[in-house]
């Protein structure tokens, strides 16, 4: 049975929703400051991984997770419940605590968040500083002037962010060589999944060490951002690093996507996603021709990276699947 034909399921209209960006501008800001809260709590508690991807968040079905967190002989998480509205602090002893979502300024949300983690017993320092907003740096204690929060902007924008994470993770399952998860960072308010070539990459001139560690590989690297009001709002996006030779002239489907030289990426407006005939055929296109034009220019050795998946033969007879590559065996009718 198709989801659409499922009582209580979005329509279209809803799943893709319109997210004009001076109209949720000012809840963008300050949630992009919430989400930092949490992030840097993750960032001070969680071990290092390769790439930094111990930082990020996790898209869920109704909003964001941090994930587990480890303290002390157990964890907790923390969830953005945006159908809801509230902040949910969850640990392995069953506690559990509701943090109200509403318009407070980033100095209150965040002496709220660390007041009631220590209620639970959980103690932690964290850097008050935002990054990647080089704006406005003004540390999350003393930050009374980001205090705009409107639900139901949130809400749109995760309703898209939702659908970005479910194409993405279509994609993400087309290559089989090393990938990141589709993550949500909280850093740069994005979802990305990254491919890497399994080569090394050149140092950057000038990294900092997060920059370096996250690219000491030659990457492909995709997703889905709120972009600005210059670039006209959200937008798909697909860059390489290193970008090779010819990357920015190749040729992307569908024809909206185009190369922005500013920010050294393709760019497909969200917007077009979301008033086409099929969002996420759409969609699967660009990514898909943007990350050809990388691999082929780059010289990646896409037969070793891209091999079919190896299913059980007991696997494939429980779910009706014949032969082939995992690209050309039926999925589930799951269209919106």
């Amino acid at each position: 049975m198709a989801i659409a034909s499922i009582p209580g399921w979005s329509s279209r209209e809803e799943a893709w929703p319109a997210l004009p960006f001076a109209e949720w501008k000012d809840t963008y800001a300050t949630l992009h400051r919430y989400t930092q809260v949490l992030g840097k709590v993750r960032l001070a508690l969680t071990p290092p991984e390769n790439h930094w991807w111990n930082v990020s968040f996790r898209v869920t079905a109704r909003g964001l997770t941090t994930t587990l967190i480890p303290y002390g002989n157990g964890g907790f998480e923390v969830d953005f419940d945006f159908l809801a509205s509230e902040l949910r602090f969850l640990t392995s002893r069953g506690d559990v605590r509701v943090m109200e979502l509403t318009a407070r300024p980033v100095a209150e949300f965040y002496r709220d968040v660390m007041a009631t983690l220590r209620s639970l017993g959980i103690e932690v320092r964290i850097w008050e500083q935002p990054v990647e907003i080089p704006d406005d740096t003004t540390p999350f204690s003393e930050d009374r002037h980001h205090d705009t929060y409107v639900a139901e902007h949130a809400r749109r924008w995760w309703r898209a962010l939702l659908q970005a994470d479910l194409v993405l993770k279509e994609f993400r399952a087309r290559f089989t060589g090393k990938c990141s998860p589709v993550q949500f960072f909280w850093g740069s308010f994005d979802l990305a999944v990254t491919r890497f070539a399994g080569r090394p990459a050149p140092m950057k001139e000038g990294a900092d060490a997060v920059t370096a560690e996250a690219y000491c590989e030659e990457v492909c690297s995709a997703g889905f951002w709120p972009g600005t009001e210059a670039l006209g709002g959200a937008a798909f996006y697909c860059y390489a690093a290193p970008e090779p030779t010819g990357f920015s002239a190749a040729r992307v489907e569908p024809a909206e996507g185009g190369y922005d030289p500013r920010l050294k990426e393709f760019l497909l407006p969200y917007e077009s996603v979301r008033r086409s005939r099929d969002p996420r055929a759409y969609l699967l296109e660009f990514l898909q021709t943007s990350y050809d034009a990388c691999a082929d220019l780059g010289k990646w050795d896409r037969d070793r990276l891209e091999r079919p998946l190896i299913i059980p033969e007991s696997l494939k007879a429980a779910r009706g699947v014949g032969g082939g590559t995992a690209a050309e065996q039926p999925t589930a009718d799951t269209h919106v």
